[in-house]
């Protein structure tokens, strides 16, 4: 069984129809440790909630981890990590953050929490929490 998390992409740098394009990207670039050590934590074949940050701030699709956790070829120095994901499929409709925080399942998403954080973990609940407010089985 996979786990869950949510990643978050501004949609004016990487959106996920970019990601539905390319058919495959690296996630690299992060530079917070608690972010680095859930990327380390992925495995292929996790799951991710797609979130389009900053602009929309909505839940947009799913990608899928195609590669564990690799030294991030972007860092000059430091420890970080990077993934390759691919993508699975877009939600029937976007679920906002607004709708998130009102949700009795999703307002305790880490993504609601620690807002900065731009890898998070998500529990089987909230998972099909906002799967049922996506419109998606």
């Amino acid at each position: 069984m996979p786990a869950y998390w949510l990643i978050k992409s501004e949609p004016s740098v990487y959106p996920f129809s970019k990601l539905e394009k390319e058919r495959r990207t690296r996630w690299d670039g992060i530079r917070s440790f608690e972010a680095r050590n859930n990327l380390r934590a992925m495995s292929v074949g996790d799951l991710c909630l797609f979130y389009h940050s900053n602009v929309g701030k909505e839940v947009v699709g799913v990608a899928r981890v195609s590669r564990a956790a690799y030294p991030d070829p972007t860092a000059e120095e430091g420890d970080w990590s990077a993934v390759d994901l691919e993508p699975e499929y877009a939600l029937n409709a976007p679920v906002t953050l607004a709708a998130l925080k009102a949700g009795k399942v999703t307002s305790g998403m880490e993504l609601v929490l620690k807002s900065r954080l731009s890898v998070t973990k998500v529990t089987p609940a909230q998972w099909r929490a906002v799967h049922s407010m996506g419109k998606t089985k």
